[in-house]
């Protein structure tokens, strides 16, 4: 049986994650992968800074893959909305989508992604956290209202997806846009054309 060294079509990377978002970004730049799901405390820990709790988060998500997928490369990431020191989640009910809303409105706050990289030798080649800002216009009651009723603030970290339509409430960014998304694109592939887990980007079909 042939052993595969790097990322290829018969050997795809594992993302410990069912985001669709992250799937969709992986699908759009033609890296081949699987997705599986991780069980794991994603409880916030108050003493740790936003960018620590996403590496830690990052590598649970990882290491969790990686007791069934033993000999693949494996990426976890974790994204975090951030103000001020104070992370927001998702959502857990319509009061919850409006608190985050109204908290973020007319506020600039930050998006933390941070992803891990785990080798098929069991190694951790590499661990980082990306920021992008993002700058939220004023919101009216009546807006935050209709965009809960659309539903697509929930399962979202924030209360808004920037890709859907939430991005009506985003005035400017500054830094990854695909980091807001779920997947910092420039900064993984490079990462993984370091660890050489990517033998060559972009990767020939």
């Amino acid at each position: 049986m042939m052993v595969h060294k790097f990322i290829c079509r018969e050997n795809p990377l594992i993302l410990a994650s069912v985001s669709p978002r992250r799937r969709d970004i992986l699908t759009q730049i033609g890296i081949p992968f699987e997705s599986v799901g991780s069980r794991i405390d994603e409880t916030v820990l108050k003493k740790m800074r936003p960018a620590e709790f996403a590496c830690l988060m990052a590598t649970r998500k990882a290491e969790s893959a990686q007791k069934v997928h033993e000999r693949r490369w494996i990426l976890g990431a974790d994204t975090l909305v951030v103000i001020n020191k104070r992370i927001f989640g998702k959502p857990r009910d319509d009061h919850d989508c409006r608190t985050m809303l109204g908290d973020l409105s007319g506020k600039r706050h930050r998006v933390i992604t941070a992803f891990c990289i785990l080798g098929p030798n069991g190694n951790k080649p590499h661990l980082d956290a990306v920021a992008t800002r993002i700058d939220v216009r004023e919101l009216s009651a009546l807006e935050i209202e209709a965009y809960i009723e659309t539903g697509e603030p929930f399962g979202k970290a924030g209360a808004y997806a920037i890709q859907g339509i939430g991005a009506f409430m985003v005035e400017g960014i500054g830094g990854s846009y695909t980091n807001i998304v779920g997947l910092p694109v420039c900064e993984v592939v490079r990462a993984l054309l370091a660890c050489g887990a990517l033998e060559a980007f972009p990767i020939s079909p």
